[in-house]
């Protein structure tokens, strides 16, 4: 008889922390794996982000930090959404928090109640309909599939929106598909959210700075949006900060003074250390970002020719994050011989067993018939692992 709470039993383990795990087990027994499951740049944090944290600790950064994040890393975010986004804040609508995730589950907590519904557009990130769910919430899918470029319509969401609509889930550039809202779609999918009372968007922008269309549009620069609207970001992916785990909200006053009431009791501060870290992210020169950028536009142009060149797979051109989702559908029901694919956990857990290429299958993130594959890894490796998938799915018939 189990005795964890029922808030527990809701819960599903994370997907891709499984066959990332999976992936590394395999690596211990010394098989050759190809990781393509995991959402982390490959390169390293740059060096006067580094240099900043070492200064921290000789400075003695060592004590508990303020709740919401110390004053300077909230002033250098508030700089960053005025000269990067044309937003006006002030530092008290400013949370820093353990990772863009925590502030993402914090918007939840502060706002969800038991029963109220929680609009998440599919595919979707593996953690966001959890998350509603642990706050008593329940998920309320919009499919967006590989026609549509995996983006809603206005009319979408307004079919999908009920008295009991509380917060919308948007994530551009998006995880898993890379699919990125122009300025004009959010407009459109505005329009229909102002015209619901108590509605909040939730704008996951953690991808922000990987966007190759040329420029990042926020919803929340959307006039009369920027009540309605809290802003998720952080340095991970960026500045190539994952382990660091600082992330931030930037909302409405009274939101973030609710947040600012839940962390300051189930986790205070974020590491003092790495707020130094990130607040010379933020004030120092963006070269690096751009570096970056550029070289994960290189590989979406690489993997996305390779993948159009496997028979069987339907590849679209993903316009941000580093993220491939193919449609693999044309493959279920074909077999190698020794085992039968049925959907598309049984095509990824085939190419980790077969192909020794780490992926993550579409179920987890709401869409059965894709596939996801990160290819925040080397030119290398994204030509090696579209290669055996190549090899491996070709053996199905």
């Amino acid at each position: 008889m189990t005795k964890l709470s029922d808030r527990l039993q809701r819960l599903a383990p994370s997907a891709t922390l499984a066959m990332s795990q999976k992936s590394s087990e395999m690596k211990a027994q010394g098989i050759d794996v190809i990781n393509m499951s995991v959402g982390e740049p490959d390169f390293n944090t740059p060096d006067h982000i580094k240099e900043a944290a070492k200064q921290a600790i000789d400075n003695n950064f060592s004590r508990y930090s303020p709740v919401p994040g110390y004053p300077d890393l909230r002033e250098a975010i508030v700089e960053k959404l005025k000269n990067e986004n044309g937003l006006e804040f002030t530092v008290n609508e400013i949370l820093v928090s353990n990772g863009a995730k925590q502030s993402v589950c914090n918007a939840v907590m502060a706002l969800v109640n038991d029963g109220d519904e929680v609009i998440i557009p599919a595919p979707y990130w593996v953690s966001y309909p959890q998350m509603a769910k642990l706050a008593g919430g329940i998920p309320v899918y919009i499919n967006a599939g590989f026609e549509q470029d995996f983006k809603i319509t206005p009319q979408q969401l307004e079919d999908a929106i009920t008295e009991k609509t509380k917060m919308l889930i948007l994530c551009s550039p998006s995880n898993p598909t890379g699919s990125v809202y122009s300025a004009e779609e959010l407009k459109g999918l505005a329009e229909v959210i102002l015209k619901h009372d108590d509605l909040y968007v939730l704008a996951d922008e953690i991808y922000e700075h990987i966007n190759y269309t040329g420029s990042h549009a926020s919803i929340a620069a959307v006039e009369g949006m920027r009540e309605r609207t809290i802003i998720i970001n952080g340095v991970s992916k960026a500045y190539a900060m994952t382990g660091w785990r600082i992330g931030f909200m930037a909302a409405p006053e009274w939101i973030v003074k609710g947040c600012n009431k839940l962390q300051g009791q189930y986790t205070s501060g974020p590491c003092s250390v790495s707020q130094k870290a990130a607040l010379e992210a933020y004030i120092a020169s963006q070269a690096c970002v751009e570096e970056m950028r550029v070289a994960f536009e290189r590989r979406r142009d690489l993997i996305v020719e390779l993948a159009k060149d496997i028979p069987g797979l339907e590849v679209n051109v993903p316009q941000g994050a580093f993220y491939l989702f193919p449609k693999c559908s044309s493959f279920y029901g074909k077999t190698d011989g020794e085992r039968v694919i049925n959907n598309s956990s049984d095509l990824a857990m085939y190419l980790l067993e077969v192909g020794h290429v780490a992926t993550v299958g579409g179920d987890a993130f709401g869409d059965p018939d894709c596939f996801r594959m990160s290819y925040a890894t080397s030119d290398d490796n994204i030509r090696e692992a579209l290669r055996r998938i190549k090899d491996c799915l070709a053996k199905l018939h």
